[in-house]
């Protein structure tokens, strides 16, 4: 028993100490907003806290000031809620063919699949953007959703998950004289509710926070979200530090609101999913 007490105490202490550690940036950044930037210049992210030093300056300057901040955060928000339903409408579909169904070629498949996994970005980048340049997307956001619908991994993370779901449910929906499509609408789909939450999540934070491929396609400033619009306000020409740090603070909440959202399914989802059947 008390062995037992001794290391339920160690493992919370260690959870507490990783804790802080994570929370130690966001609050660094979150005085840092609250602060000149030109402090951040000087002294960069520290920890101190001089209220002499803080005021609400730079949160009256993003709400009522000359700037297209708000442009760029609903571009990112929309982007994100279109990338992220339709990731996750066309991956289940994908997995649950992989799963619920025998046909040619599926283990084939299955595996291109997993390769695709291991093929960092960057390779893809100029394939890619030639494809797109080809196909006349340029500076358009179809051009970054379209690339990422069908994600490697979140295929792989239903396949996973449908794989623990009992296939007599299937063959009852068959009996039942429901269509396919009627048995993954209402008996898969009800399911997978826990899976979708965990992927919302997952694919929610990769969309937000997509640099890269969206500097490469936008050119329009009006289309820019809001990693490329917080990247122009530093210039060789002078540096909009005080909105670059409380526009970056603000850029957490829609983050924290998702998986605030959806956290009661995430663990449960992240553990079925990790099971193989």
């Amino acid at each position: 028993m008390r062995k037992d007490v001794a290391f339920k105490a160690v493992l919370f202490l260690f959870f507490a100490i990783l804790c802080i550690l994570v929370l130690i940036p966001f609050y660094a950044v979150a005085l840092a907003s609250f602060k000149p930037g030109g402090d951040l210049v000087r002294n960069g992210l520290n920890l101190s806290f001089d209220l002499s030093r803080m005021s609400l300056n730079n949160y009256v300057f993003l709400f009522t000031g000359s700037h297209s901040y708000f442009t760029w955060f609903f571009n990112s928000v929309f982007l994100t809620i279109v990338q992220v339903v339709l990731t996750l409408f066309v991956s289940a579909a994908v997995a649950y063919g992989f799963s619920a169904y025998e046909f040619r070629g599926k283990n084939f498949l299955f595996i291109c699949v997993l390769l695709i996994m291991m093929v960092p970005f960057e390779i893809l980048l100029l394939p890619l953007y030639k494809l797109t340049n080809d196909l006349g997307l340029m500076n358009t956001y179809s051009a970054i959703v379209l690339p990422g619908i069908a994600g490697a991994a979140t295929i792989f993370f239903f396949r996973q998950y449908l794989s623990g779901i009992p296939r007599e449910i299937i063959a009852a929906g068959r009996v039942d004289g429901a269509s396919e499509y009627g048995i993954y609408m209402r008996l898969i789909l009800p399911i997978m509710k826990p899976s979708f939450a965990a992927m919302a999540i997952l694919n929610g934070m990769n969309s937000w926070n997509n640099f890269l491929w969206p500097f490469m396609v936008l050119s329009d400033s009006n289309k820019y979200t809001l990693p490329i619009g917080l990247k122009t306000l530093l210039t060789p020409y002078g540096n909009n530090y005080d909105l670059l740090i409380v526009g970056s603070f603000f850029s957490i909440i829609p983050i924290f609101v998702l998986f605030m959202a959806f956290q009661k399914y995430f663990i449960d989802g992240m553990t079925a999913g990790a099971v193989k059947g």
